[in-house]
């Protein structure tokens, strides 16, 4: 299996801007620029884009685990925060911190544990980044 995006680019890096475009078109040429990345402009930018996919990828991976130790999520809602930082004079991706509000009807506090772990290091964006990964999760009564 195979997934494509396109990203197209016109002028410098502070001044110029682009699009970025999915295969399935869920986006299509949507904005982003300098200012969009590194700044606070309209537009999305790469950082967002693996916080999306990180925070996606890990709770479909949480309800795979769950169901494997035979537990079924009420609701599961994942928020992810990428950190963007200087280092070594480039910059780089320092932090994927996963935060997790889970109700799961039955599940113990072990398994709920357990469940997590094996999430956060099993789904596939996971095993991508070469970064800290962070998780907080909570397991709502």
């Amino acid at each position: 299996m195979k997934r494509s995006a396109q990203a197209k680019w016109q002028g410098d890096l502070k001044s110029g801007s682009g699009t970025i475009s999915t295969a399935s078109g869920t986006l299509a040429s949507t904005p982003y620029s300098f200012h969009s990345r590194f700044e606070q402009g309209v537009g999305t930018n790469p950082e967002e884009l693996l916080a999306a996919a990180h925070a996606g990828c890990f709770t479909m991976a949480l309800s795979a685990q769950l169901a494997q130790a035979g537990l079924k999520a009420e609701s599961l809602e994942t928020s992810c925060t990428i950190t963007i930082e200087q280092k070594d004079g480039a910059f780089a991706i320092t932090e994927s911190h996963l935060e997790l509000k889970a109700k799961v009807p039955g599940a113990s506090a072990e398994a709920f544990d357990q469940a997590t772990k094996a999430a956060k290091t099993g789904c596939p964006v996971s095993k991508l980044f070469n970064t800290s990964i962070t998780l907080d999760a909570h397991l709502e009564a």
